[in-house]
């Protein structure tokens, strides 16, 4: 592939690359530092990209290698600096418009998965197929369905705690 190719290629798949970006960055320069990352990788392994597999396929596995590492790296270094706060992943990489309370809340449910089933989620939330979702993740297609059934389930659980939760505080600071 070559450098003008390669250009092409994360123009196109942008969004996909600061989705990701999103999904595992609490602030902005995290964010923009694994996108860095996301593109030299994807120049330093051009030259072994598969062209039996789907463009996208190659970058969700590139990308998320990228932002899971460095969400491990850079949690072990915030859980030595200062206390983890509780935010709300954006999935949209431009979304101008704030996402409902609803939304929030259930962005911060998947934010609370580890890695690896976050980044199911994110591929499956994408519109990914559960072949697709295997090739990126390098497991089997019958582990993708279980996997995201039991993720379904404990989202579910979640939403519905911190949903009532919510509704408490609400209810306490209203007297």
């Amino acid at each position: 592939m070559e450098a003008s190719q390669l250009s092409d290629l994360i123009r196109r798949h942008a969004r996909l690359i600061h989705k990701i970006a999103y999904a595992y960055c609490r602030d902005s320069t995290d964010r923009e530092d694994v996108v860095q990352e996301v593109a030299v990788q994807l120049w330093r392994s051009c030259h072994r990209y598969d062209e039996r597999f789907k463009e996208t396929t190659w970058i969700y596995r590139i990308a998320l290698n990228v932002a899971i590492s460095f969400h491990r790296r850079e949690r072990r270094h915030r859980e030595r600096r200062l206390p983890i706060d509780v935010h709300a992943i954006t999935i949209a990489a431009a979304s101008e418009v704030e996402p409902g309370e609803d939304v929030q809340l259930l962005l911060r449910c998947i934010d609370d998965l580890g890695a690896l089933d976050k980044a199911l989620v994110l591929l499956y939330l994408d519109g990914n197929e559960h072949a697709s979702i295997a090739d990126v993740l390098g497991i089997s297609v019958s582990n993708v369905g279980t996997k995201l059934l039991r993720i379904k389930d404990r989202l579910r659980v979640a939403f519905e705690q911190r949903a009532r939760s919510n509704r408490t505080e609400g209810s306490h600071a209203a007297r």
